[in-house]
């Protein structure tokens, strides 16, 4: 988890983009008044934030040939029920 120190006026001028990178990248931020820190924005705990967290959870788990298979008809089902995005330029 990375951690980045900022003013509390830049906070204030780009709260939702602190509160979007704490959430998708799990990037907690200091908030400093006057040089001294008096409050954190940090990402919800428990929760896998981006695919580099989710990749490496994934590269631990050793799956049998029966489990490695039906994950992988599971994954494709997945993919399957996605509805693509509209291209919003046409």
């Amino acid at each position: 988890m990375r951690e980045q120190a900022i003013s509390v006026t830049e906070a204030a001028r780009n709260f939702a983009d602190c509160v979007n990178r704490a959430h998708y990248q799990g990037t907690t931020f200091v908030l400093h008044k006057n040089g001294v820190p008096v409050a954190r924005i940090v990402p919800e705990e428990g929760k896998p934030s981006n695919g580099r967290s989710i990749a490496e959870a994934l590269a631990s788990v050793r799956l049998s040939a029966e489990e490695s298979a039906a994950w992988l008809r599971d994954l494709k089902k997945a993919r399957r029920s996605l509805i693509p995005q509209k291209d919003k330029w046409q």
